[in-house]
């Protein structure tokens, strides 16, 4: 079974279970293994070949990067703020590689990326989408671009592809110590009552992803999907405008 059989089956089994105090425990692993899964799937190696039109030089003192679905006016914005001729028409799928542009604001250079559109599965690589999702994660910032005049549901798709690839909008990064050590077991402790997660979850999730020797630290009230960002360890944390 590949690993997109894999993602679809633990989220079939998600689906059906029932969320409520007694299946948190089962739900948090399965979040977990999909996590892990997830992490596979979008892992661009250094060693293997770049993505065409998406290797842009990083430039200036920021870069932005527009995100959106296919025709949404994210070329048009990018030629209006910038010297940069973008490929524009009611087409779908005008841009097909990332076209960055120069943006001057306050002393400040910014350098604006326009990526092409992303649909429904670009996390999984539907649509060149695990390359635009890649080249987001290199962003400093984030600016959704959404179509007013089109379905509200527009906004909770485009963030659960960044979700699923690990970009996390406008959340900070929970303060959650986490140290893999050589022996010496799993060492855990929270400064504060956690409504969510218990050391049995810390336990067993850290064993999911063979780690059996780790000093833990929660300094806070966190989520369990907090901790297995902890535990994946490549989540961005960046700004999104919308």
């Amino acid at each position: 079974m590949g690993i997109l059989e894999k993602i679809a089956e633990i989220e079939r089994e998600m689906s059906r279970t029932q969320k409520n105090k007694a299946t948190e425990y089962h739900l948090g692993l399965l979040k977990g293994k999909l996590a892990r899964l997830r992490a596979e799937l979008i892992e661009v190696k250094s060693s293997g070949p770049k993505g065409e039109g998406f290797d842009v030089k990083r430039s200036g003192d920021a870069r932005v990067a527009l995100i959106g679905f296919p025709s949404v006016g994210k070329s048009t914005l990018l030629s209006t703020m910038t010297d940069t001729e973008a490929a524009v028409s009611s087409i779908d799928f005008t841009t097909l590689q990332a076209t960055p542009g120069r943006w001057e604001y306050n002393g400040a250079v910014i350098q604006l990326l326009d990526l092409p559109g992303i649909i429904e599965g670009a996390s999984q690589g539907i649509g060149r989408g695990k390359q635009v999702v890649s080249t987001a994660r290199t962003a400093d910032v984030i600016v959704m671009m959404l179509d007013a005049t089109k379905s509200h549901l527009q906004r909770p798709l485009l963030e659960k592809e960044l979700e699923a690839v690990g970009i996390r909008l406008n959340k900070k990064v929970p303060n959650i110590y986490l140290k893999i050590k050589t022996g010496g077991g799993i060492s855990y402790n929270a400064t504060c009552k956690q409504s969510e997660l218990n050391e049995k979850f810390v336990y067993n999730l850290l064993h999911q992803y063979r780690i059996f020797n780790a000093e833990i630290l929660v300094r806070e009230d966190v989520t369990i999907d907090d901790f297995i960002d902890a535990v994946v360890a490549n989540r961005i944390y960046l700004p999104c405008l919308y």
